[in-house]
């Protein structure tokens, strides 16, 4: 089942208040882990007491679903900007230009990403709502791939696409902040990008 975005918080209408309290709650799923999170460790760590946290979210069900949309929303924004810079110069989405928006990761960096998506991988596990939500962004990643992976000439983009957004994706496990080989990130991305120039052209 996919997300329905119309059912979820957006940035527009949500309160800075309910901002302020799920950035904490991914600040504790990035740092402690998802199983810390729980109404009342929510409630000390954003200053308040439960029933004041329950005045923005009910229940543990209700803060959970504004959370996985505000994460989705902050994707859905990301994607929507990129998309636009390339319509408004009436040009497709190079392959190249996609590879390197999903390696830095814009939206991702105030979701610290890099610590919150293995957490997320976990808690698919158990969360229907933040199972949908990977298998959301992951679609739109590898649409978008795909799509940028067509003009090139190659008889298999959905292939090729998957390929890459496993390649991107799992670097995660290996180089994200703290991981041993996160000192290695730079030279990754440019042997990613120079794998991406030799297999697909520098145009690409």
């Amino acid at each position: 089942m996919s997300l329905d975005m119309s059912t979820f918080l957006k940035h527009g209408t949500m309160t800075d208040r309910k901002h302020q309290i799920l950035q904490i709650a991914i600040e504790m799923i990035a740092d402690e882990g998802y199983a810390s999170l729980t109404m009342r460790a929510l409630a000390r760590a954003s200053g308040m007491k439960l029933g004041a946290l329950q005045y923005h979210f009910r229940t543990s069900d209700d803060m959970l679903r504004a959370l996985v949309g505000y994460i989705a929303e902050s994707y859905r924004q990301s994607f929507k900007s990129l998309q636009d810079a390339a319509n408004n110069k009436s040009q497709p989405l190079g392959l190249r230009q996609v590879v390197i928006f999903i390696l830095k990761d814009k939206p991702g960096e105030a979701l610290l990403s890099d610590r919150l998506w293995p957490q997320l991988w976990a808690m698919q596990l158990v969360e229907p709502l933040v199972s949908d939500l990977v298998d959301d962004i992951y679609a739109i990643y590898v649409e978008i791939l795909e799509k940028a992976l067509s003009v090139t000439g190659k008889s298999t983009p959905r292939a090729e696409a998957l390929f890459l957004m496993s390649l991107l994706e799992g670097s995660t496990i290996f180089m994200a902040s703290g991981r041993r080989w996160e000192k290695d990130t730079k030279v990754f991305y440019s042997t990613v990008l120079e794998f991406i120039d030799n297999r697909y052209g520098e145009q690409s």
